[in-house]
């Protein structure tokens, strides 16, 4: 889920291929939290150091991945832990950056241990034998789950992981015509869920802050206007240096735009700013 993928016309040439704006439930969320960040990851696309924390989330979430690649009964405790090896060697091939993650073998070894406890915790919120991630029941109900490596957040950031679920039901509905019964939230760093059940009149009240937070994007673009919105989250931001906030000086905004914002217009609908989750 959350992919930021673009879909293009197949008949068109190249050259010609039409450029569509999208915006995924990560990136609205960085632009709810501080729309300097948003600028620094889709605007500027800064590269930002690897960190264990979120490498790990990489790597268990590659784990589930391909855990549900295999038939309903080969979805085991043991069927997880063999995939984590390769699934790190994997990661660690196309960045090798990611091999000065760790000071020595032994610091590498805790910390897949430490993936291996994700796991774990997984089986113990649910069996996967039974379920996928997106469930269907046999009345046609969907059930949208997602993972987290990390802990519940704190109530402060609890808005943005709701509005991220609400998000994903918005995408589902538009595209699909249904409603989601139930979208769940599991946090493996401790094992708590978070559920909730959408109806139409939250998702359109979704819809409309979606299409709010898209004209907001864009005119802070079209202004050049990307202000810094301290709070928490800047003792895990990765830009501190050249952010005003911290006395530091953002570099110009670059003329080569990203495909989500070549064209920069108020979208008519949502559709628009979701259509490439």
């Amino acid at each position: 889920m959350g992919n930021e993928t673009t879909a293009a016309a197949p008949a068109a040439p190249p050259d010609e291929l039409p450029r569509r704006r999208s915006l995924s439930p990560s990136r609205a969320g960085d632009f709810l939290t501080c729309p300097l960040l948003y600028r620094f990851r889709v605007i500027d696309r800064l590269p930002e150091p690897p960190s264990p924390v979120a490498v790990r989330g990489t790597l268990v979430h590659a784990v589930l991945e391909h855990l549900f690649d295999q038939p309903a009964r080969g979805r085991t405790p043991e069927q997880a832990h063999s995939l984590l090896a390769p699934e790190w060697e994997r990661l660690a091939a196309d960045e090798p950056e990611l091999a000065s993650l760790f000071g020595s073998d032994a610091e590498r070894v805790a910390w897949l241990a430490g993936a291996g406890e994700m796991l774990d915790r997984y089986f113990t919120l649910e069996d996967p034998r039974y379920i996928d991630r997106l469930d269907v029941a046999p009345g046609g109900e969907i059930r949208i789950v997602d993972y987290k490596t990390g802990t519940a957040p704190p109530e402060e950031f609890e808005a943005r992981a709701l509005f991220q679920m609400r998000f994903y039901a918005l995408a589902i509905w538009r595209s699909q015509g249904q409603v989601p019964a139930m979208l769940q939230l599991m946090y493996l760093g401790n094992g708590e869920i978070i559920r909730y059940w959408p109806d139409e009149a939250d998702l359109l009240a979704t819809e409309r802050k979606v299409e709010a937070l898209w004209r907001a994007i864009e005119r802070a673009y079209l202004q050049r206007d990307w202000r810094p919105r301290p709070g928490r989250i800047c003792e895990w931001c990765a830009h501190q240096a050249i952010c005003p906030a911290f006395g530091g000086t953002p570099p110009p905004v670059p003329d080569d735009l990203p495909d989500s914002l070549a064209d920069v217009a108020v979208p008519e609908t949502a559709q628009d700013a979701i259509a490439s989750i």
